[in-house]
């Protein structure tokens, strides 16, 4: 898989908050600040997290496991570890560090390739990822992750929490099979799937941050009389405003054009998802609504804003508009899905990624380390989450 040019990108300017934008980090952290840090971040989770009521109690998951180990921390590879520790209580694949180890767990879903679901006391592959070594394997959807290694998937996911002392209740059950079969980024993943007719196989399938791929970021062709653009996982590239627009200089007018956002798991920014926008608008309109919980929790005032796209001179296309989507549609993909959806068009497919929010760049005071939280909501123009919008289906 090509990596994303900006993995989880914030969709748009960062409106640093004023904990991460003053903060003055030594030229070389003490052992101190480091401790320091690590203790300081479940206040920062619970002041500027967006969705602080998924948190039993609206607080952060604080066991005994996590504040022992944040006591521990004395180095920045401690510090490392105990935020990816500290990020995965919350059960959130929009949470994540700025950066990693070589023997991180795959971001999910930039570089996982099935999606699992808890349901009926099993494990069940609700889809994959198009051209992924999951589908060249012949996994399909319907099927079941029956094994992780040599553990049965709920043994592995009871043993993922455990190490944090925390149960597999809610959303972290399903959470942990998906990191599970995204595996480690330096290993291959062994997996266990049985089909729908009771066959069982053993895969080994190699971690998608081992692959690389030679694709454009935007390709474009004739479907039947529809004019297809599909976009790579490139939204974060403002280059990328430049192929679309080349890609709709060959759409006729009123001819309908499909937009295909099924592999844009890493997000992108707002700049290139309202130039893309801006084709299909007559003047400015409004594509999502953003809120701070943060703020409103602190001064007791809500704060929302609606955030508009703009037409772009020389460039309009008048015709149906379609959006494809599907679990590999994530953040400013999901954004843009919502967005195009507000000017006209059809979205339809599987569900989306579902990934929480609007995530800011945080540095932690005293070592400048980078956490990534979902720190605004957003909304679609009618007022729906944007998590819990669901397309029509195919």
């Amino acid at each position: 898989m090509r990596p994303s040019p900006s993995l989880f990108a914030v969709p748009f300017a960062v409106l640093a908050l004023a904990t991460a934008s003053t903060a003055q980090t030594s030229a070389t952290p003490t052992a101190e600040d480091y401790r320091r840090d690590a203790l300081a971040l479940p206040a920062l989770i619970e002041a500027d997290y967006a969705y602080i009521e998924r948190l039993p109690g609206r607080a952060f998951p604080n066991t005994d496991i996590l504040k022992a180990e944040a006591q521990a921390v004395h180095d920045r590879a401690g510090l490392l570890r105990y935020a990816e520790h500290a990020l995965t209580a919350l059960a959130d694949h929009h949470a994540i560090t700025g950066a990693s180890f070589a023997d991180s767990w795959a971001v999910t879903p930039s570089y996982s390739d099935l999606w699992i679901e808890p349901e009926n006391d099993g494990w069940i592959v609700t889809s994959v990822r198009a051209g992924s070594p999951a589908q060249a394997a012949g996994v399909k959807a319907g099927d079941r992750l029956t094994a992780v290694g040599d553990q049965s998937t709920e043994e592995a996911v009871a043993a993922f929490w455990r190490e944090m002392s925390l149960s597999p209740d809610g959303d972290r059950a399903g959470y942990a099979a998906r990191v599970l079969a995204a595996g480690r980024r330096d290993r291959p993943r062994d997996l266990t799937i049985t089909a729908a007719d009771g066959t069982t196989r053993r895969l080994n399938l190699p971690s998608l941050y081992s692959m690389q791929r030679d694709t454009p970021a935007v390709e474009s062709g004739l479907e039947g009389d529809a004019w297809v653009i599909r976009i790579n996982d490139a939204l974060g590239d403002e280059a990328t405003i430049a192929a679309f627009d080349a890609a709709m200089a060959g759409a006729r007018d009123g001819q309908t054009v499909i937009i295909d956002l099924r592999d844009t798991p890493s997000g992108g920014n707002t700049v290139v998802a309202r130039g893309i926008m801006g084709w299909f608008v007559d003047a400015p309109s409004a594509y999502q609504i953003h809120a701070l919980p943060s703020e409103a929790r602190r001064t007791g005032i809500e704060r929302r804003w609606i955030e508009q796209v703009m037409p772009r001179p020389g460039k309009r296309h008048r015709g149906p508009v379609v959006v494809r989507v599907g679990r590999w549609t994530g953040s400013m993909g999901e954004g843009l899905a919502i967005g195009l959806l507000a000017q006209g068009a059809r979205v339809v497919g599987d569900p989306m990624a579902g990934l929480l929010g609007a995530i800011y760049d945080l540095r932690l005071p005293a070592t400048g380390l980078v956490v990534k939280i979902p720190v605004e909501r957003l909304y679609a123009v009618d007022g729906t989450p944007r998590e819990q919008f669901r397309p029509e289906p195919n």
